[in-house]
């Protein structure tokens, strides 16, 4: 498969989480896949939060010079900015899904990215939102996804 597919924060921040050894193997395997395939995509607001996130919300925590590596790397998968033509389309999103304010901007910007998946545990896993699937990569196998 070589659609793009946005990553939610959750999966970044897994793979970076020794307390979590089995979801960070699994989120391992379907970043290196969309890394090998170059179809994964983020967005600045997936960016902040995982910085955030991992500099001060992680026991342990990372440095912030490998945080801000991590960001400059995940740079290639060119983030959507956060624009009002997002927010419109988030609040359309909301009022029909009812997710909360910041899953609404993450769906938002998936769908900008032209992406058919979207990587997230905070959703319901096969939902469909216009032609994006969610998927919660817990549940489904990364090779078998995106082979």
């Amino acid at each position: 498969m070589k659609d793009n597919c946005f990553v939610d924060t959750n999966i970044l921040v897994y793979f970076r989480d020794a307390s979590e050894p089995e979801k960070q193997k699994i989120s391992g395997e379907w970043l290196k896949t969309l890394w090998e395939n170059q179809t994964g995509r983020i967005s600045i607001q997936v960016l902040n939060e995982y910085y955030v996130t991992v500099t001060q919300k992680l026991k342990p925590g990372m440095t912030t010079s490998h945080a801000r590596l991590d960001i400059k790397n995940l740079m290639a998968w060119h983030p959507v900015t956060v624009d009002l033509t997002i927010i419109k389309n988030s609040w359309s999103i909301q009022d029909t899904c009812q997710f909360s304010w910041w899953d609404s901007l993450i769906v938002a910007a998936a769908i900008k990215a032209n992406c058919s998946i979207l990587l997230s545990e905070d959703l319901q896993h096969g939902q469909q939102v216009h032609d994006l699937t969610i998927i919660n990569p817990f549940e489904q196998d990364a090779g078998q996804m995106l082979s």
